[in-house]
């Protein structure tokens, strides 16, 4: 139903059962599908697409020009997918030219009121904004994210998957996937781990998810280093895979291709030593482990030509020494005769 109030520019397309309440206005080139309900004093200008099911409440200013000083009237797009609940006054912008020329929503989205997106923001699936959250331009919002009231979040800045920003704070930079992220500027604060058990993550992995947290900022590993081990821990734990992804232009396809064959690498030795313990003694691999170091000693100073005081001399001669007595005693235990039980009478 459409109000008679409303005024729906001729240009416009909009599917029999989609509702636009009194004073509202559809401009041109805008698309609206079935389902989507529209309250009263809404503006939507073009060129916008909407979606099925959404439902968009009064005083939104919906595909609006970007405002961006670069922008010069360049054609631009909004995207609105499905089943969106966009409440009183938000507002959101088309996108640039500089920014890839759209902006777009993804399904299942709550944007509580006087919520603004910018110009060639990228927002995913069943996000949340509470009111008067705020997204500069170019900002991507993965899926599942929460985003508190009056949150601010600079522009190119990118926020992942089930990350949550608490009431007040204002992002300058990356928040990684699972984190909760805090303050002004914000930082991290633990992993979002009360969201986590309400999207079904269960206890094993909130655990994973955790360590890899740790190993991120607590551990003292660049960057880079704690990603790569993140990333080797992935291969066996696949819910870190978003983690381990986080954006990083150093990291290329062939980059990725190495990690996850160093995982691999790092995985094949410790399944043959889980195997090995079922059937060996835990002594004779004890003794098996010293041959590693050995070889890469011996290579060090033979190969490479390493410096060899007399310290190191000795203490590498009392190891061998010591396994020398061990093995002596294992063989002479072997070749003494056991003693036979006795029979019970």
């Amino acid at each position: 139903m459409i109000d008679p109030r409303a005024i729906i520019s001729p240009q416009a397309e909009l599917a029999r059962d989609v509702e636009v309440g009194p004073y509202s206005i559809v401009g041109p080139d805008v698309s609206i599908d079935a389902g989507t309900r529209i309250g009263p004093h809404v503006v939507v200008n073009g060129p916008t697409r909407i979606g099925r099911d959404n439902r968009i409440y009064a005083f939104c200013a919906i595909g609006g020009d970007s405002q961006d000083k670069k922008y010069e009237g360049e054609e631009a797009l909004l995207e609105i997918g499905d089943r969106n609940t966009i409440r009183e006054f938000c507002t959101l912008n088309r996108g640039t030219r500089g920014g890839g020329g759209t902006t777009r929503i993804g399904d299942d989205n709550w944007i509580m009121a006087y919520v603004h997106i910018a110009h060639d923001c990228q927002v995913g699936n069943d996000v949340t904004f509470s009111n008067s959250a705020q997204l500069a331009g170019h900002v991507r919002i993965a899926d599942h994210a929460v985003l508190g009231g009056f949150v601010g979040v600079h522009q190119f800045c990118r926020i992942g998957e089930h990350a949550m920003i608490a009431a007040g704070s204002v992002v300058l930079q990356d928040v990684p996937p699972y984190v909760t992220a805090a303050g002004f500027p914000a930082k991290p604060h633990g992993t979002n781990n009360e969201g986590l058990r309400r999207r079904g993550i269960t206890a094993e992995d909130l655990s994973v998810i955790k360590r890899a947290y740790k190993t991120l900022y607590r551990s003292q590993l660049s960057l880079d280093e704690a990603r790569s081990r993140i990333a080797e821990d992935a291969l066996a734990s696949p819910a870190l895979l978003t983690l381990a992804a986080l954006p990083n232009s150093k990291m290329t396809p062939s980059t990725w291709g190495l990690l996850s064959l160093s995982g691999i690498c790092t995985a094949v030795p410790l399944l043959f030593f889980g195997a090995a313990l079922r059937r060996l003694s835990l002594s004779t691999l004890g003794f098996l482990q010293y041959i590693g170091p050995t070889l890469q000693f011996l290579v060090a100073i033979w190969l490479f030509h390493e410096p060899l005081d007399h310290a190191k001399l000795l203490s590498f001669l009392l190891c061998w020494l010591g396994i020398a007595v061990y093995l002596a005693d294992s063989l002479i235990n072997r070749r003494r005769p056991q003693p036979v039980a006795d029979e019970p009478e």
